[in-house]
């Protein structure tokens, strides 16, 4: 239950970080593209906040060197791919339907998730597995 809570706690930090990034940044662009550019960088964003909070308190893992952990964030970029799908879809979804920003958010808000309940199955199956079964076993 306290690992249930933590995780949850920190998709709402990077959640948090993914809509400020592109609030942040269709503030400071306005030009073409300017919604997908923000997606782009709030996904970034997201996704460095979310992998270190994870690695080191929902896994516990410690890289052997750069190298490794380079391979170990390549692994859950790639275990992220699909639940970045579900997460633009809704999220350019509810823009398209509602066409204002406050809707965007709320659509991304409920992508990210959705997505996060399954990158969790993922990343504890495929990215962490062999450091997660040896520490918890």
């Amino acid at each position: 239950m306290h690992l249930a809570l933590l995780y949850t706690f920190f998709a709402a930090i990077a959640t948090a970080a993914n809509i400020g990034a592109q609030d942040l940044t269709t503030r400071l662009y306005t030009g073409p593209y300017h919604i997908l550019l923000s997606v782009f960088i709030g996904t970034g964003v997201g996704l460095v906040v979310k992998y270190v909070l994870d690695k080191k308190w929902i896994f516990r893992f410690k890289a052997e060197n750069a190298r490794h952990d380079a391979t170990m964030f390549t692994l859950y970029v790639t275990m992220g791919l699909v639940t970045t799908a579900i997460f633009w879809g809704v999220e350019f979804g509810f823009n398209h339907i509602f066409g204002t920003a406050e809707a965007r958010y709320i659509g991304a808000c409920i992508g990210l998730a959705i997505g996060y309940v399954i990158k969790y199955r993922l990343d504890k199956r495929y990215v962490f597995r062999t450091f997660t079964t040896a520490t918890r076993a």
